[in-house]
């Protein structure tokens, strides 16, 4: 067992130690179904603090050759599956931490260090082979699989590394690719590769230096969805273990969209909430605002808006193709917008194609990312929210109606109502205080249609429910009339507490008075 080939199982071992346990060893049976097959090179890209390293650690413990690790898997759920027994410990594992050659090497000298340390490991396990001859890497590996037919396993940490801290270093990250090409492809050693990172491989021009990779980001993760954070069941199940609030765990965590998946929470999250038995920014804090900032003040046309509209609780139409998978190659919004994604501060409804703030810590990271940037009139009607909620809960339709004509004036420079679904934006933006209270539900399936804006109460909160229609040029009571005309209420079936009712109305010729408002409760 050595540093860099088959370092053995404690990283497992110490991970199954753990307070908090999530079983995730299935993964291990996906990537059985890969091995020595075409689909064989496999880059995994998600945020910091999901779960990369570790997968990574269960990886090496199953396959690492010159440990058992029959013990650590044992009632695990990959344990049931048909090949568990055929690869289990079975094959040599090369195991890199990108962050720590970069880290470590002279400047540039990246790979030659890489390869000095790899070759010092296989010289005491192949030394008879090698015989100390001057030789790369990949000839070394090549000379091994002839004389033994042995074939590795290579897992790699943080590959995209050179790309995020060396950002204009181009010639090394061109160096850098064709090194990993030369190593990876066509060499028949190769059982697996199985590498992770925040960003999807960098592209160069129209072509991919690691184009026989298959890649699984943020924007599609393929099968490997139930992998990529914790699924609805495993967080029901955590909440249970430690009596915590389950919906508000939700509101605080979930929010990445797959196709299959369709709530995803943040791990790294979780898991502290569970053990800190409270709710906070905890992924946030791992990382400064200032991280955020610097893309969210690009100047790009419609990139502000775009924003602006997913703190209103929208979602907003984005290209993710163009990216260049680096974090200075940016040419439209689309290219600001997907990296955020990427970088975990967005997420993705890859069937809409469409990006949105995915739950309550991350839309805190941007409200301080405004607070000290040139956000200020978005700032104002976030400060102005409370009271325009504390209107609502007490009936006054008509200072409701007067904070929402400020509140359209202080955005009017960044958004335009020009329909409905654009005044549902800007009402989510003026009512941005109610979130730490409350669930906000867009298009939220009701009665004989879609209600236009639903705010569910999180448990034991003790407020009411509201129910919102939106109307361009008619009237708030007209607004009012549809909740009731197609049943509305009706679609919260099983909730108890008191419903309000709230018709808004915005008129685009009346300069002076643009909205009107009407509330009323809701007799069950």
């Amino acid at each position: 067992m050595g540093f860099y080939l088959n370092p053995g199982n404690k990283g497992f071992w110490e991970s199954i130690r753990s307070r908090i346990y999530v079983d995730k060893t299935n993964l291990i049976a996906c990537t059985n179904r890969l091995i020595n097959t075409e689909e064989k090179f496999i880059c995994v890209s998600r945020p910091r603090r999901f779960g990369k390293s570790m997968a990574l650690k269960m990886l090496a413990a199953y396959y690492s050759s010159g440990c058992d690790s029959t013990d650590l898997f044992r009632g695990r759920k990959v344990e049931s599956d048909d090949s568990f027994g055929e690869h289990l410990n079975r094959y040599d594992v090369i195991f890199l931490n990108m962050q720590q050659f970069l880290s470590e090497a002279s400047p540039g000298m990246v790979t030659d260090y890489l390869v000095r340390e790899v070759l010092r490991d296989l010289r005491k396990e192949y030394g008879g082979i090698l015989n100390g001859t001057d030789i790369g890497l990949a000839a070394a590996l090549r000379e091994i699989y002839v004389e033994t037919g042995r074939q590795f396993i290579f897992l790699i940490d943080e590959w995209d590394c050179v790309m995020r801290e060396r950002q204009e270093a181009e010639d090394l990250q061109r160096h850098y690719l064709d090194f990993l090409r030369n190593l990876l492809k066509d060499q028949p050693y190769v059982a697996l590769a199985y590498m992770t990172g925040i960003l999807p491989i960098k592209k160069y021009g129209s072509h991919s230096a690691l184009n026989m990779f298959f890649e699984y980001s943020m924007t599609d993760q393929k099968e490997l969805e139930e992998y990529t954070g914790f699924t609805e069941e495993e967080v029901r199940e955590l909440c249970a273990r430690f009596d915590m609030d389950f919906q508000k765990t939700g509101s605080w965590y979930d929010g990445y969209r797959f196709k299959r998946f369709r709530h995803i929470y943040n791990p790294r999250s979780v898991v502290e909430a569970m053990r800190c038995h409270d709710f906070s920014g905890y992924w946030t804090s791992t990382e400064t605002y200032e991280a955020l900032k610097v893309y969210m003040d690009m100047d790009f046309d419609g990139l502000r808006a775009d924003i602006v509209q997913m703190l209103g609780g929208g979602q907003v139409r984005v290209n993710t193709r163009s990216f260049q998978n680096d974090m200075r190659t940016f040419k439209t919004k689309d290219d600001v917008l997907t990296l955020l994604i990427h970088l975990g501060y967005l997420a993705y409804d890859s069937a809409a194609k469409e990006a949105f703030i995915p739950n309550k810590e991350i839309i805190g990271e941007f409200e301080t990312a405004m607070s000290v940037s040139g956000w200020a009139e978005v700032m104002r009607i976030l400060k102005a929210s409370e009271k325009l909620l504390a209107d609502t809960l007490a009936g006054d339709g008509e200072s409701v109606a007067v904070g929402l004509d400020k509140a359209h004036a202080e955005a009017a420079s960044i958004l335009t109502y020009n329909d409905e679904n654009s005044l549902s934006c800007a009402i989510g933006l003026a009512y941005y205080s109610a979130r730490k209270d409350y669930m906000l539900v867009r298009e939220f399936p009701a009665g004989r249609g879609f209600a236009d804006v639903v705010f569910l109460p999180l448990p034991s909160v003790g407020k009411p429910a509201l129910i919102v229609e939106l109307k361009v040029d008619k009237s708030a009571d007209t607004a009012l009339q549809q909740i009731k005309d197609r049943k509305y209420p009706q679609a919260l079936e099983g909730y108890t507490g008191e419903i309000l009712l709230v018709g808004i109305n915005y008129d685009r010729e009346n300069r002076n008075k643009p909205h009107s408002c009407v509330i009323e409760k809701y007799e069950i």
